[in-house]
């Protein structure tokens, strides 16, 4: 069968540039191994860990936050299968929706693994009797994203031993969790299962949580993770894990070795969340005559998303950078784009990200360490949600707003939140950063009154030690 493109992987970046590609008449075919489509992000990663979120932080709220409105909630019980139930009801739900984009756009879905077979040529296994057949095209991109990154003895069952994946569908609540990295994906399942009752205790080899996230932010958010029950083990490294008995025993030693040596955890369950990594095995890289870097990812010319061979392209988490689904997304949408002869553009500096914690962290563009980091001459307003109406109904006050801007031009560098429904408010700062906005410009549009927003405004405001409400 020939095509003009064949996509091999059915995620974020896939599936969506299989839909652009045939709204601008392609011929497209789009090769993915799950029975379903949505990759990583719909099948065991974003939404359903967002629907369990959703769901874990109503019954904590139920049980200790409505009180403070004068609505009292007597004897709040868990119902752990319904919620997992409601969980696997959406992921279900999404993925029919994008098969039903599929057949509404005309694009071939093809069940199965693909692996290259030089230039232009794809060999598709059938998922269900393993038979191969090929097909043709003139482009051809791969888009297989990421798998959980493991550690080194301790070994993972997706059971009591469970990686991102198992960490979504524990069969009962554990008394003691152990996780392992303190990234956004072990805070925001670890904050699910602490919610529903469990023991947290997060070891982390730095000596502080979120690499990468703003200084600022990742150590407000280990002040609130700290106050609502975590157990935080900074600096220290995991070398081993085993059972014993009924229980999990995990081997931690600090990062330093001027330390003194720490004694094994006891837990009932262990989340194994250090990262992922690029997801390449069996796709024929070698064939199609292409090579991955030291740290497994394919190298792309980021303006085309060409790789070294002509008509083979890659996105999304296969090529670095951040690892991020809506990401991918705006890679494949711009990749169908320049096929068909048009300019768009991804800015990468405006690619917004969240972690979904209570409270919620929102980032878009440089922190305060990378500008320092590049010499960059900057100013920084600050707005407390203490301070905000809105949020002090909510009864959610805990974080800020950080605005920083350029010194001299004024032009917004980074917007950092840590507060209430923050992954709805860094948008507003997305749009303002991709038109080039100052703080001047933010801080001069009239925002409602009483609302979240205004906080933006205000730290905007600050940069220029003209905020109203402090």
């Amino acid at each position: 069968m020939d095509f003009d493109v064949i996509i091999i992987g059915g995620g974020p970046g896939g599936y969506q540039a299989a839909i652009r590609g045939a709204q601008l008449g392609m011929r497209v075919a789009c090769v993915e191994n799950r029975p379903r489509l949505g990759g990583t992000c719909l099948n065991v990663g974003c939404i359903p860990s967002k629907a369990l979120l959703e769901s874990s932080e109503r019954f904590i709220e139920a049980r200790t936050g409505f009180a403070r409105h004068g609505v009292i909630c007597t004897d709040v019980q868990l119902d752990l299968q319904r919620l997992l139930a409601h969980k696997d009801g959406v992921v279900d739900e999404l993925g029919r929706g994008i098969d039903f984009l599929f057949g509404k756009h005309k694009i071939t879905r093809l069940h199965g693994t693909g692996r290259l077979d030089g230039p232009g040529r794809v060999m598709v296994r059938d998922a269900k009797s393993g038979a191969e057949r090929a097909i043709t095209a003139r482009s051809v991109i791969l888009a297989t994203g990421s798998a959980p990154s493991t550690v080194p003895g301790v070994q993972v069952d997706e059971r009591r031993i469970v990686s991102s994946t198992g960490g979504l569908s524990f069969e009962q609540v554990p008394k003691h969790l152990v996780v392992i990295g303190g990234g956004y994906i072990g805070l925001e399942l670890g904050s699910v299962w602490a919610r529903l009752g469990a023991k947290v205790t997060v070891v982390e080899y730095l000596d502080r949580i979120t690499p990468g996230l703003d200084a600022e932010m990742a150590a407000q958010l280990l002040k609130i993770l700290q106050k609502s029950g975590f157990e935080f083990m900074l600096g220290t490294k995991v070398t081993g894990a085993r059972t014993r008995g009924e229980d999990l025993e995990v081997d931690v030693a600090p990062v330093a070795q001027d330390q003194a040596a720490k004694s094994p955890l006891s837990c009932d369950a262990i989340l194994v969340a250090v990262g992922r990594k690029p997801h390449t095995e069996g796709l024929g890289l070698d064939s199609g005559g292409l090579k991955t870097d030291a740290r497994g990812f394919i190298p792309v010319d980021l303006a085309s998303f060409a790789t070294a061979v002509p008509g083979i392209y890659a996105i999304g988490d296969v090529i670095g950078g951040a690892m991020l689904a809506h990401k991918a997304s705006e890679e494949g949408i711009a990749l169908m784009e320049m096929l068909a002869g048009q300019k768009p553009r991804v800015n990468y500096n405006t690619i917004p990200s969240v972690i979904y914690t209570a409270p919620e962290v929102a980032s878009v563009g440089q922190t305060e360490e990378a500008l320092t980091a590049a010499s960059v001459p900057y100013k920084a307003g600050r707005f407390p949600f203490a301070a905000s109406a809105r949020a002090k109904a909510k009864a959610h006050t805990a974080g800020l707003v950080k605005v920083l801007a350029h010194a001299t031009t004024d032009e917004i560098l980074g917007v950092h939140i840590i507060g209430p429904e923050a992954g709805s408010l860094i948008h507003e700062a997305v749009v303002a950063m991709d038109f080039r906005a100052s703080a001047e410009d933010l801080a001069l549009s009239c925002h409602a009154h009483p609302t979240l927003p205004e906080a933006l405004r205000e730290a905007a405001l600050a940069v220029h030690d003209r905020a109203l409400h402090i």
